[in-house]
């Protein structure tokens, strides 16, 4: 490393117009500023090797620690930056080298320590018996989890067939209901009311707020009219054409091969003519009417579509 100092007054060469002090101009001031250079002229003294523990610290920062050196604290340095990188160098380079020495020195010792291992033998072996009997438990606790699973997809199928036959049968008995309530607003099947007739009376009784919600409008049309008609309304036809309509689309969910919607259909099938005969009635009366009943053909035809008769309405308009 460079030393750094100051150059000598007597080192320096001689000018022409340099002056050369004499006896007979001697001061003592002139003595004074001669010790004080020579003092300077002194060569700096070399930085001491950076301590190898300031390394180990755990909570060491290179930032930090080469930042101390060039902060004027306790441990800065009179020491420049290429001097200390090529200081740092030089300790990277001692460490690499003493770290290959302990790798040599040792590898010859480490290669043989497979081989200087001995005894053991019964450790291992018991540690390779719990292995297996490890190995067994596993096996068999995923035996019992496959056959758990197996069961649990057999009870899951049998609880979806009994949902399934849950749905079915409450289907079932709202059809039955649906069918029965329709037979006696109907007076099909020996429902009718006293002396072998039904009451009209009573027919919307149970066909929900449809009934209430149209009656209004159809007693306002029957008022403009002023006219008396003896047969069923087009409210009431309507409201029983939908319920037997209803009922026709639970008996094809539920499927026409099932034995009880082949014997229901006997009972639909009285329900449909009966409703198709009141309703013949009712379009001939209407036609009777003359202008005063076309209100009415208009909705009476309405019900066939409603029922898939329109064929029988072609017939009763036909009809002189």
């Amino acid at each position: 490393m460079a030393h750094l100092s100051l150059p000598s007054p007597n080192s320096r060469p001689p000018s022409a117009h340099s002056y050369t002090p004499s006896q007979n101009n001697y001061h003592p001031s002139t003595y004074a500023s001669s010790s004080s250079d020579n003092e300077d002229d002194l060569p700096l003294p070399f930085p001491a090797a950076l301590a190898r523990q300031d390394f180990l610290t755990p909570t060491f920062d290179a930032a930090t620690y080469l930042s101390a050196l060039h902060t004027g604290g306790p441990a800065s340095r009179h020491q420049t930056l290429e001097d200390l990188r090529s200081e740092l160098r030089d300790r990277s380079a001692a460490i690499s080298a003493e770290l290959l020495e302990l790798v040599n020195a040792n590898y010859t010792a480490f290669l043989g320590l497979g081989d200087e291992l001995k005894g053991g033998e019964e450790r291992v072996e018991d540690v390779r018996v719990a292995l297996l009997g490890f190995r067994r438990a596993v096996e068999e606790l995923q035996g019992r989890v496959r056959e758990r699973r197996v069961e649990v997809g057999r009870v899951n199928g049998e609880l979806a067939g009994v949902k399934g036959a849950v749905e079915v049968g409450r289907r079932m008995l709202e059809l039955d209901g649906r069918v029965g309530a329709l037979e006696g607003r109907l007076a099909v099947g020996g429902a009718a009311g006293k002396g072998g007739k039904r009451d009209d009376t009573d027919e919307g009784e149970d066909l929900g707020d449809d009934f209430d919600d149209v009656g209004s409008e159809e007693e306002e049309d029957e008022e403009d009219e002023q006219v008396e008609f003896v047969s069923s309304s087009p409210l009431k036809l309507t409201a029983l054409a939908k319920e037997y309509v209803l009922a026709e689309q639970i008996a094809e969910s539920l499927g026409r091969d099932l034995p009880f919607v082949r014997k229901m259909e006997e009972r639909m099938a009285r329900c449909r003519n009966t409703i198709l005969l009141d309703l013949s009635t009712a379009l001939r009366e209407a036609r009777k009417a003359g202008p005063k009943g076309q209100k009415r053909i208009l909705k009476y035809m309405g019900i066939y579509r409603l029922l898939d008769a329109q064929a029988d309405a072609v017939k009763v308009l036909k009809e002189k």
